[in-house]
């Protein structure tokens, strides 16, 4: 294992932990994920984590799957995320944007002041595979939502590429780097939303499942999600640790199923899409 392979989440089940747990050094660690079977949990070492190291500039939504192993176990089967909250927010909420002392992009500092937590914002994703609309939820994340739509407007997302994939465990396509690297982010960071933030205190006794066509926000431990993203082409188990903030579009999923379909780079089971996928575009509708 690498050391980006050493931070287990304290969110994770014991097994998890048992399984995952490594030395803290210089870099964030992956939370790693969970794919529950009927008679067994398989582990794969990398998982699921957009990482970020200050010292290297390298962030990540999916480390490399460098192995697996079956553990036979209790059947643990993820909860689905509903995408509703337990109880509903006030029509407004203040939301807070920090700088983090890294290169914007060219991204300017959303204002958190008074924002909705009422209706959907739509962003479609023109990309050369297709379109992609988003339908996004205000009511689940608001400040996730006023951030990814104040930056698509800003043109943040225009010309750059969707740089990674993975197709065991868990199923991902990350986008929102500007530097197609893993490394980029838009100079500010801000706090995780549902689910993370209706746990409190408690942790989470094990993984949740993120659906197939949900959106979730990558990020390197509390507070620091940024403009980097990823779309679910199919039910991941992950723990709880990513901001669920909306869904694609029935006709959306058609281009991102062509998308997983045509694999991975290499036949590999996590890295770039085997076709370059570019948004061109994107756009917001309110």
């Amino acid at each position: 294992m690498t050391d980006n392979s050493k931070r287990g989440s304290e969110a994770l089940s014991q097994l998890e932990r048992e399984l995952k747990s490594r030395d803290r050094k210089d870099k964030a660690r992956p939370l790693g994920v969970v794919m529950a079977s009927l008679a067994a949990i398989v582990v794969l070492g990398g998982g699921i984590t957009y990482m970020a190291t200050r010292d290297g500039e390298e962030t990540k939504l999916a480390e490399q799957v460098e192995s697996s192993e079956t553990t036979t176990t209790e059947e643990v089967k993820p909860v689905a995320l509903t995408g509703e909250r337990a109880e509903a927010l006030p029509e407004t909420v203040q939301c807070t944007y920090e700088e983090d002392g890294r290169d914007n992009n060219g991204a300017k500092l959303p204002s958190g002041k008074d924002v909705s937590t009422k209706g959907t914002a739509t962003v479609t994703l023109a990309t050369n595979q297709g379109d992609i609309p988003l339908e996004l939820d205000r009511a689940v994340a608001p400040c996730t939502v006023n951030a990814i739509t104040e930056l698509a407007s800003q043109g943040y997302y225009d010309d750059t590429v969707c740089h990674r994939m993975t197709n065991q465990g868990i199923f991902v396509i990350q986008c929102g780097d500007p530097t197609g690297t893993g490394s980029g982010g838009p100079g500010f960071q801000f706090a995780n939303e549902y689910p993370t933030d209706e746990l409190g205190d408690a942790p989470a006794s094990g993984p949740v499942l993120y659906p197939k066509g949900s959106l979730a926000m990558a990020n390197s431990g509390p507070g620091t999600n940024g403009s980097q993203f990823f779309i679910n082409f199919d039910d991941s188990p992950l723990a709880p640790d990513y901001t669920y903030f909306g869904t694609v579009t029935t006709e959306g999923m058609k281009t991102v199923e062509k998308i997983s379909e045509l694999g991975i780079q290499g036949g590999a089971p996590d890295g770039p899409p085997a076709e370059e996928v570019k948004i061109n575009k994107a756009t917001v509708k309110s």
